[in-house]
């Protein structure tokens, strides 16, 4: 790491680790004082390392000045400091005895409880995940306004009402209790899910893959699955469907930034390591006796790392979407399931069934009706890709239908 990525590296490292303790520690109505502290501590190293060099433990550096940045803004502030003291029960001690523990287990114990809280059901999906990014990934609101296709404005207003919902509903950083734990749990999920679907597929014109969205998404599902109360059926498939995604995600693009066909990627490319550990993940899924909608997508998403085109495999696949369609009913996930249907089945029984989709206004489905009329059927297949062309967002996915079109 070079001396002119350090700051900017450690930033999204260790922003929301600090963040999320002294928001733990000072109660999630106070998290933008966190926020604030935590900002002003890397504003302190961007400018002392350079004339006094970088210390020899950068981490240590940013948690002891954020520590020492914490207790004098308390002290400074005799009425949010008895305030703190009355709330934590600890007015009989010294103040300048109380430490701020910023251990690895204090850390993950604080991001976990930071992940529930910010995830909870009375706020919004966008705003749980823009939160998610801001507070536990470190994103700066450019970042963020980018991978929502949105203005830093529009972004800025999102994450103040969200943090004045996590106020007026005296929602605390916690985990939830037994009875509640696995709902909410699954709205943690159903939020991971998003955001990794994100990156997975992004409609900005300039990225259709988000990689570094989809890496926080597994990093912070990995947060539950070191944590027993957490570490379930559900967190391990979506973990395992999130490696098996993850795995394919170079290969998906050329140099060029062009898109590349599933049917057309080079598997040398793909990422064995990540294959074996979605592997991995769904083994330990499977020790549940409950069969749920992860599961069924990342056992799908397995058998696309299988890259040989062999009667098992489609028909494993049209299998598990079967049972996916009863779980989750989706025109997407139907749409989906189409082509394993005419591996199966044959084009011409995925075509009747495609009739029934109502997906008129997705450019997808254009394409998948165009493969399946390629053999027999010409005009078809072309204007099928004219209305895909037509209805599609994103430069790279108009390049790959225009080089469709050229070829057809």
């Amino acid at each position: 790491m070079g001396k002119t990525d350090i700051i900017p590296n450690l930033f999204r490292s260790e922003y929301g680790k600090i963040v999320t303790v002294l928001s733990r520690y000072f109660g999630i109505e106070h998290i933008e004082i966190a926020e604030d502290l935590t900002s002003e501590t890397f504003l302190m190293a961007v400018e002392t390392w350079p004339y006094k060099g970088i210390p020899e433990n950068p981490t240590a550096w940013l948690y002891t000045v954020a520590k020492n940045k914490a207790k004098n803004h308390l002290n400074r502030n005799k009425t949010f400091r008895d305030k703190i003291l009355n709330e934590l029960k600890t007015g009989e001690k010294p103040w300048d005895r109380l430490e701020i523990d910023l251990s690895h287990k204090s850390i993950t114990d604080s991001q976990l409880q930071m992940l529930f809280t910010i995830c909870h059901p009375s706020i919004s999906q966008k705003s749980q995940i823009s939160l998610a990014l801001r507070v536990l990934c470190g994103f700066g609101i450019d970042e963020i306004a980018d991978a929502f296709l949105t203005t830093k404005e529009t972004i800025t207003k999102r994450l103040q009402r969200a943090k004045e919902k996590l106020r007026l509903e005296n929602i605390r950083m916690a985990l939830p209790d037994d009875g509640q734990l696995q709902m909410r749990l699954d709205t943690v999920l159903r939020a991971m899910y998003l955001l990794f679907s994100e990156g997975y597929y992004s409609e900005s014109n300039n990225s259709l893959i988000r990689k570094e969205l989809c890496l926080e998404a597994m990093n912070l599902v990995y947060l539950l699955l070191q944590n027993d109360l957490t570490n379930n059926h559900s967190s391990n498939s979506l973990m395992s469907l999130m490696c098996f995604h993850a795995s394919r995600l170079d290969a998906r693009l050329s140099e060029k930034g062009e898109i590349i066909l599933y049917q057309d990627q080079d598997a040398s490319l793909w990422d064995k390591t990540l294959i074996e550990k979605g592997f991995h993940y769904l083994q330990q899924a499977s020790k549940w006796e409950v069969v749920s909608k992860y599961y069924l997508e990342a056992s799908i998403a397995y058998w696309h790392t299988v890259k040989q085109d062999h009667k098992e495999k489609w028909e494993s696949i049209l299998k598990l979407y079967d049972q996916l369609l009863t779980i989750d009913t989706t025109p997407v996930g139907a749409m989906n399931r189409l082509m394993a249907l005419a591996k199966v089945k044959g084009n011409e029984q995925a075509l009747k069934e495609a009739e029934k989709l109502n997906l008129e206004d997705n450019h997808f489905f254009y394409v998948l009706v165009s493969e399946l009329h390629r053999e027999t059927d010409r005009e078809k297949a072309l204007s099928a890709l004219n209305k895909a062309l037509e209805l599609c967002k994103t430069e790279p996915e108009k390049i790959l239908i225009k080089s469709k079109i050229q070829k057809m």
